[in-house]
């Protein structure tokens, strides 16, 4: 409805041949001392010029490397999903931007090589280009954010939204004088996922400044998606700060009324709406998903379920009059139109947005042996602060229950 042509940046391609020829070094010695004993054993009887002949010359080996390089590549290609981490990020973020790639290429992405896809309301300088492309392990893309996206809809008094933005940096609300978070909460809650660039892929894994991953993903997150056709997947969950969405549940109340046949009804058994509602869905106990971290199906947001709960809020205004946040928003959407079954808890990935951690701790060979957090300084347990407990209750599972990462056989140890 509110979309124009937006300016795109062709994608960053990268040269993976020097990083797939040192991954293949090790292979391809083991190869050469195949065939040099194979030859050895079946032509010892041979004069010295036939079994010269029978040799790989220097460049016979580098012809064979390149080969298997791009074969290895094609295969990876295909065994992906379609998928790709997601950044919303400035030219100033590129310092946060690399230490998040960083952990997560060396936790996960150095053995797939999914792309990237940054998006910026204002273009991207070369510089900013240049740090993320040279880190990242595939492809990336640089994509501009118009008005249409990110600015004030029509319908928006911007003096009623300034004075709401005053109210709420007098009481010292986090946020509560930003116009510029406002419009970030808005692109993040019904946007970013119709942004031209994500066009090509089904799945998303958002990825923000400054984020850190402690622990080993010995698996495709992707994969696991779609071969459970999950929906929705997080890590950390908290309460919002209520000043900051008092009207947010009338409204989604009011869409529930409106589109009734759009929502798993609150009684059924797939529904774990009560983890939002610990009165029925007479009101809203602030849990969310906090979406800095959230591994997500492109085609859910796309729905027309989750269009319509998007337009009808957007057209309240609560964006720019309150500071309605994505994580609620996506949050309650979840909560609505999933079943409890389609929304995972990656409870084995450690991760750090400051100043929360989530660390796993059982079993107890999981931080000691895949991380490199401390399980004593997650807040999963303590219930005041976090809903990943009371989420749990819910759904009616253990933490361990949500462990995908296998062990690996222990080396001997030498003394």
């Amino acid at each position: 409805m509110y979309r124009q042509e937006i300016k795109l940046m062709p994608p960053r391609q990268k040269n993976n041949l020097g990083r797939q020829s040192k991954r293949l070094a090790l292979p391809l010695l083991l190869i050469g001392i195949f065939l040099w004993c194979y030859m050895s054993f079946f032509h010892a009887e041979k004069e010295i010029e036939d079994i010269e002949g029978d040799y790989f010359t220097y460049q016979e080996m580098r012809k064979l490397s390149k080969l298997l390089s791009e074969q290895q590549r094609q295969l990876q290609n295909t065994q992906r999903e379609k998928a790709a981490f997601v950044v919303l990020a400035r030219n100033n973020d590129r310092i946060g931007i690399r230490e998040a790639m960083s952990t997560l290429e060396d936790r996960f992405n150095h053995k797939y090589n999914y792309p990237y896809v940054f998006l910026n309301d204002e273009p991207f300088d070369d510089e900013f280009i240049e740090y993320t492309s040279g880190l990242a392990s595939g492809e990336t893309y640089y994509g501009l954010v118009d008005e249409s996206m990110w600015g004030y809809p029509e319908w928006i008094d911007q003096d009623t939204a300034r004075r709401g933005r005053e109210e709420m940096a007098n009481e010292d609300i986090p946020y509560g004088d930003s116009e510029s978070y406002r419009h970030m909460c808005r692109f993040q809650s019904g946007f970013f996922f119709r942004h031209p660039l994500l066009d090509q892929f089904d799945y998303y894994w958002r990825v923000e400044p400054d984020v850190r991953f402690s622990c080993d993903v010995d698996y495709d997150p992707f994969k696991l998606m779609r071969e459970r056709d999950l929906k929705y997947g997080f890590t950390i969950s908290i309460r919002e700060y209520e000043k900051t969405i008092p009207t947010l549940w009338d409204r989604v109340k009011e869409f529930a009324d409106l589109y009734p046949d759009y929502i798993i009804p609150f009684n059924s058994s797939d529904s774990f709406v009560n983890w939002l509602s610990d009165d029925g869905g007479d009101t809203y106990n602030m849990c969310h998903f906090w979406s800095n971290f959230e591994i997500g199906s492109l085609k859910w947001l796309r729905s027309k379920e989750y269009l319509a709960f998007f337009n009808y809020l957007d057209q309240t205004g609560g964006f720019f009059y309150e500071r309605w946040g994505d994580a609620p928003v996506h949050s309650i959407a979840a909560a609505l139109f999933l079943k409890k079954s389609e929304v995972h808890f990656f409870y084995d990935m450690g991760y750090f947005h400051d100043p929360i951690l989530h660390c796993p701790s059982e079993p107890s060979w999981l931080p000691i042996e895949k991380c490199n957090c401390d399980p004593s300084n997650s807040m999963d347990d303590d219930r005041d602060f976090s809903c990943t407990a009371h989420f749990l209750d819910i759904v009616e599972k253990r933490k361990t229950d949500y462990l995908i990462t296998e062990r690996q056989p222990k080396r001997d140890r030498v003394f």
